[in-house]
């Protein structure tokens, strides 16, 4: 489970390696469940015929999806949506459902390492220093004031992955978020439920560098 990310902060990885148009806004340089943040989907237009029009957008969201049914806009622990269940539970299941997918651009996760016998946060990123696409899904609920976007992040199990293993509790189980291959963002985004579903996996770890104060 990820509860603290760093996003991709250079407007032009943002827009060479997710191929977004200009962009205004780039989110805070650290981000927590509720922040704003941006994530990355389809542009709703892009099939008009117009070269005008990007392919994608980047649109700044709360992170922690709220579904469109929700009375007040107050969630909890929806940050993270389990893969295995998100057809199933009511806050994700029809975002899941009118496929609305969406990519969320980072530098790295955290999670706790408890090796020592205590949380030392520790840092996964790509080990060639380039930035994480993680798969997620979006929703927009209309408050009173206007529409808000939000967020979440896909995981999977990750009770053997040789990095993901050695994090969190000993007793807990390990998860990690879905990361995707840069050549497989359209997929996402556009695919078929068939297309999509080999793209819900770990993450190799020989891509992968763990960075903990822990030895």
């Amino acid at each position: 489970m990820c509860s603290h990310y760093k996003p991709v902060t250079h407007i032009n990885q943002l827009r060479n390696i997710f191929g977004l148009g200009p962009l205004t806004t780039i989110g805070k340089p650290d981000m927590w469940p509720g922040y704003e943040g941006l994530f990355i989907r389809s542009h709703p237009h892009a099939d008009v015929g117009d070269e005008a029009v990007p392919a994608r957008e980047a649109v700044t969201g709360h992170w922690g999806l709220i579904p469109h049914w929700s009375k007040d806009g107050k969630v909890k622990g929806t940050f993270n949506a389990r893969s295995e269940t998100i057809a199933e539970k009511p806050t994700f299941r029809d975002a899941w459902r009118k496929a609305q997918r969406c990519i969320i651009p980072a530098m790295s996760v955290f999670e706790p390492d408890w090796r020592s016998g205590k949380a030392v946060p520790a840092e996964v990123s790509r080990a060639d220093g380039e930035p994480m696409g993680v798969a997620g899904i979006w929703s927009a609920w209309r408050s009173p004031t206007g529409w808000v976007e939000s967020y979440t992040m896909l995981t999977v199990n990750a009770d053997d992955h040789p990095l993901f293993k050695l994090l969190h509790k000993p007793q807990d189980e390990k998860r990690m978020v879905v990361i995707l291959n840069p050549d497989s963002y359209e997929t996402w985004l556009k695919g078929t439920q068939s297309d999509i579903a080999p793209l819900i996996r770990q993450c190799p770890a020989e891509v992968l560098e763990l960075k903990s104060a822990v030895n």
